[in-house]
């Protein structure tokens, strides 16, 4: 998905941005970068981090850099931040979102006149340079911003730094957070509300949808009012948040307790211990197990000194062998054991299946399957937060394929997202003989809106059922 990171600062922000976009690093996979201004000129970082942290790799930077304004990133895919020069005088930008309608865009584009782009590899454009052509078609920067965001499909969070500030602009429907923060002589904006709190800043507050405000040392000022419609991502909450995160109120960590709570007491199942997919399932698992009163216990343990993130290395075999060589069995919790497993999603299916079979390698006699959402039925349009190509990629997607053909009418996807269909239940138990679990119930999308405790017309559910 990716995360971002602004400082404004009287004296020099180098390394409150230095470990404000490091407080990142579980949002993306491949790139960071880090720019500032000294009033003057730019200076700027960028680096691979698909085998090294973000730390490792620009500890040295930070003595290079220097000056009192400055915007960073974690990338899961483009180079950035960029540093542009136009009409609008010299800036740099970074961003965090999707373009869904990118092609239409650029076909756009070259319409309205003489347009160029920097071709990347596989003929991909960096969907934040895409961003910034579209501003610089506008007199101003406000103008610019709020035109980029109305021509995108998708989602589109953006940081602008000028020599004398920074833009902060929440994508149109608050589909990722923007939060800014303060401290005596200092201001911020950062997707992650956590990244600010060692660094001395406390939450001024939150950006609302489509909000766009303009920071620099002496203030924050509103340029842009909140729209009234909202769509924050709820698998923010589910999966992707850092547990000491919060979006719009709603603490990420207590959040998963109420989850896990919730899926306890729609449950019967009789296991020996509850136990959470590491990281993300942990939290989900000691809210089922406070409410059902089965014990929580750990019987893999992920190593963490040497291994990345599952889903950083760019083949789906690399990522499944990387899932698989950090998880560590403890025989003693699992040896003739029934187990409850939690994990936050099944999305391709492939990793859950070989940790249930290396479960039952290690003397499991029974792995009751108990995911934190409903079954993903469609693709991300917005966030990224699935390398998906196509809806088949999904496995319940597939299920249904081979159950209906190739094509599969909206009214009867439809039927298979409601819990209480009978498509539905054959589904379920369809995926649970593939995925070779003893029993399988996922969370009802009712149950996890109120676990958020957002009313669910702020919620983006697209991914469980369609609603754009």
């Amino acid at each position: 998905m990716g995360g971002i990171f602004g400082v404004a600062s009287k004296s020099d922000c180098v390394m409150d941005l230095f470990f404000g976009v490091d407080y990142h690093s579980h949002l993306g996979t491949k790139r960071g970068g880090m720019a500032v201004s000294d009033g003057e000129s730019f200076s700027r970082a960028i680096h691979n981090i698909e085998n090294s942290p973000f730390r490792t790799k620009f500890e040295h930077d930070v003595e290079d850099l220097h000056g009192n304004l400055g915007i960073g990133c974690i990338s899961d895919e483009d180079p950035q931040p960029l540093l542009i020069q136009s009409h609008l005088g010299s800036f740099a930008i970074t961003t965090v979102g999707k373009i869904s309608n990118q092609k239409e865009i650029i076909e756009e584009l070259y319409k309205s006149g003489p347009v160029y782009f920097l071709e990347q590899s596989g003929s991909r454009i960096n969907s934040t340079e895409i961003t910034a052509v579209l501003i610089n078609q506008k007199p101003t920067f406000e103008e610019g911003i709020e035109y980029a965001q109305e021509m995108i499909k998708g989602s589109m969070s953006i940081l602008i730094l000028t020599h004398k500030g920074i833009y902060a602009a929440r994508d149109r429907y608050g589909r990722t957070p923007i939060t800014l923060g303060e401290k005596p002589g200092s201001y911020c904006a950062t997707l992650e509300s956590h990244a600010f709190l060692n660094l001395g800043y406390r939450c001024y507050r939150e950006l609302g949808a489509g909000e766009l405000v303009y920071i620099d040392e002496k203030g924050i000022t509103t340029l842009r009012k909140p729209r009234e419609e909202m769509k924050i991502c709820s698998f923010l909450w589910v999966y992707y948040g850092y547990p000491t995160a919060v979006y719009e109120g709603v603490n990420v960590e207590q959040m998963r307790y109420n989850c896990g709570k919730l899926l306890a007491r729609r449950d019967d199942v009789d296991a020996d211990i509850v136990a959470g997919v590491p990281d993300s399932g942990t939290a989900h698992a000691i809210g089922y197990a406070n409410e059902s009163g089965i014990p929580f216990a750990r019987p893999f343990i992920k190593y963490t000194p040497t291994w990345p993130r599952s889903f950083t290395p760019t083949h789906q075999a690399q990522r499944n062998l990387v899932a698989h060589m950090k998880l560590i069995p403890v025989e003693a919790l699992i040896f003739n054991k029934d187990l409850l497993l939690i994990d936050d999603s099944i999305v391709r299916g492939t990793q859950l299946r070989e940790t249930t079979d290396f479960l039952y390698n290690s003397g499991a006699k029974h792995v009751h399957v108990r995911p934190a959402c409903p079954p993903i039925m469609y693709g991300c349009k917005y966030l990224n937060f699935s390398r998906s190509n196509s809806d088949l990629d999904l496995i319940a997607r597939r299920i249904i394929r081979d159950r209906e053909g190739d094509y599969v009418s909206p009214e009867i996807l439809k039927d298979y997202t409601d819990p209480d269909s009978k498509n539905y239940k054959e589904m379920v138990e369809e995926l649970r003989k593939i995925q070779h679990f003893s029993t399988l119930k996922f969370n009802r999308l009712d149950d996890l809106i109120e676990s958020i405790g957002l009313p669910e017309c702020k919620l983006c559910t697209y991914c469980w059922n369609g609603k754009e």
